[in-house]
């Protein structure tokens, strides 16, 4: 199945989780309100909106995150700004790879794995082209940023 062939179940996003931190929360309720992700962005750079299920929990959890995509797949940054510590939706992506993927008004059900290797460092290239402040948050941490590659399920 292609992205455009799926539509974003009501089981994901009915009692979805907006974010505590106000200006993602800002972001994702722009988002919904619009019923697409055009015309959201972070430094004017567009974003895609994912829904987790969180670790612990089981909740469904809205982030949105720097729109990445190349061949129908997209990368998922845990920048978290270059702070030491991975961002609370790196647990629940490991926990629970399957996230369902919001890009403009097409939505599409992907599985995540973090990636290593020539393929994080391809991805990870991409990623800094698509939103150069990766490479600044990577200076600022002692830690590997982690990629995570997120492609469709079939």
């Amino acid at each position: 199945m292609t992205t455009g062939d799926l539509e974003l179940s009501t089981d994901m996003t009915t009692n979805a989780e907006l974010s505590p931190t106000d200006w993602v929360r800002e972001q994702t309720e722009k988002i919904l309100e619009a019923g697409t992700t055009e015309g959201v962005t972070v430094l004017d750079r567009p974003i895609v909106l994912v829904t987790t299920t969180g670790a612990k929990s089981g909740k469904q959890r809205y982030v949105p995150v720097m729109r990445v995509e190349h061949d129908g797949s997209y990368a998922m940054i845990a920048s978290k700004g270059g702070t030491p510590d991975h961002p609370a939706w790196y647990h629940n992506v490991k926990a629970n790879p399957e996230v369902t993927v919001q890009d403009g008004t097409r939505t599409g059900t992907y599985v995540a794995r973090e990636i290593a290797g020539d393929e994080r460092r391809e991805w990870w290239e991409r990623s800094v082209a698509a939103f150069p402040p990766y490479a600044d948050y990577q200076e600022k941490t002692s830690r590997l940023i982690p990629v995570f590659l997120l492609e469709p399920k079939d």
